[in-house]
């Protein structure tokens, strides 16, 4: 690890406020922040043009943009295939599981991920090993975790959580922060929809919760001081999400224009997590009726993101990464491509891994490569043009000025 104090020349600059690229401009960096942005050459002045500066990290040949953020992970599932490997992991102990999340914590930091949002365990292993001390030089990764998320009884979601019982939702809530104390999660994660089938297209799930159980569950996280996360696909149970106050969609498939109409009005985020359909269908044999199904899935959802641009719905990259066949750190490029193929901009695509993700995760000071922010950000060795193709060969990786790769 080494501290970097000086100026960057960057051959191309994505500065994750959705400007257009910048071509041959400099970073002015100081104590881990960024005190200025400038184009190399100013007026065509000899004295402006700084690439013989001694003083200059000069990575004219790269690309450089904030550093990525995936906003839905399960850092405790692995991407496998291997479905011995997947039921070892959903009945393993904490000690087994440890070491892959800790795997899983590389590879995020490897594709130049420095802060992810995690959907939850049964087990509650990745809060469990958020509150362990890992020293300042151990988890550089930034986790906003879930805990256990909440679901109804006989229904969708022990995967990643467990049932209310008998109990009221926000009872259930109020019950666990206040047993947890100071040690409470970083936002309370509910399922109130089912999963997507891969054997009728576009069918949807009853909601899990009602309107009032949701809006007084919103209303009791806000009492820790939390937001609510919620797996909702299907028009009513994201209608009831939305009007309930929860901050973010996640999913959210087979929701309609309405519902994007209600989030763009609201300010709600959405996740959408389209690299899971496309996961599926690689997955699958593709002569069978599942693949198919995953495919019209994955069409849908970019129909979606289009209207959800049009409309002005905040996104952010989320992957739900540790399903099948997505994997962590790897998967952000591809949804991000995907956000491209629906009609998204490079740089709006980029916006969404970084300054949107940042918001959502609560991190101010980052997200964006402008002056007064952090110096966190990425370095890919590659020109504009081939950059989307390039999204996961990041070389270097800057956390508040000091090189991590």
């Amino acid at each position: 690890m080494s501290y970097f104090n000086g100026n960057l020349l960057a051959g191309w600059l994505v500065d994750g406020t959705g400007d257009s690229a910048k071509k041959n401009f400099v970073l002015e960096i100081r104590k881990g922040m960024i005190s200025r942005v400038y184009p190399a050459k100013l007026n065509n002045r000899k004295e402006d043009f700084i690439p013989d500066n001694p003083h200059l990290l000069d990575l004219s040949k790269y690309c450089i943009l904030p550093a990525f953020m995936d906003a839905h992970v399960h850092l405790s599932m692995s991407g496998t295939t291997d479905s011995v490997w997947r039921q070892y992991q959903l009945k393993a102990g904490f000690e087994e599981i440890k070491p892959v999340i800790e795997k899983h914590i590389r590879e995020h930091l490897t594709h130049g991920i420095v802060a992810v949002r995690d959907g939850g365990d049964h087990s509650g292993y990745v809060y469990r090993y958020v509150q362990e001390d890992h020293g300042t030089n151990g988890n550089r990764l930034i986790i906003r975790n879930s805990g256990r998320a909440w679901k109804k009884p006989g229904r969708y979601g022990r995967l990643v959580g467990r049932s209310v019982g008998e109990e009221t939702l926000d009872k259930a809530i109020e019950k666990e922060m206040t047993c947890l104390n100071s040690n409470i999660p970083d936002q309370v994660k509910v399922i109130n929809s089912g999963i997507n089938s891969l054997k009728t297209f576009s069918k949807e799930t009853p909601e899990q919760f009602n309107l009032d159980e949701m809006r007084t569950a919103v209303n009791m996280a806000a009492n820790f001081g939390i937001p609510v996360m919620v797996h909702a696909n299907g028009r009513t149970p994201v209608q009831i999400s939305i009007e309930a106050g929860c901050r973010s969609i996640e999913h959210g498939f087979f929701m309609g224009e309405d519902n994007l109409k209600r989030m763009a009005d609201r300010g709600t985020f959405w996740v959408p997590t389209a690299v899971t359909m496309k996961s599926y269908r690689e997955q699958l044999d593709n002569s069978g009726q599942e693949a198919a199904i995953a495919q019209k899935n994955l069409d849908h959802q970019l129909l979606q993101i289009s209207m959800a641009k049009d409309s002005g719905v905040r996104m952010a990259v989320g992957t739900d990464s540790g399903s099948l066949g997505v994997h962590h750190g790897a998967a952000v490029a591809e949804e991000i491509r995907l956000l491209i193929q629906a009609g998204l901009t490079l740089e709006n695509a980029i916006v969404c891994a970084t300054a949107n993700s940042a918001e959502l995760l609560g991190l101010k000071q980052t997200g964006q490569l402008i002056p007064g922010k952090e110096a966190t950000f990425i370095a890919i060795k590659s020109n504009l043009k081939n950059l989307q193709e390039n999204l996961n060969q990041v070389e270097k990786l800057f956390i508040k000025g000091n090189q991590i790769i």
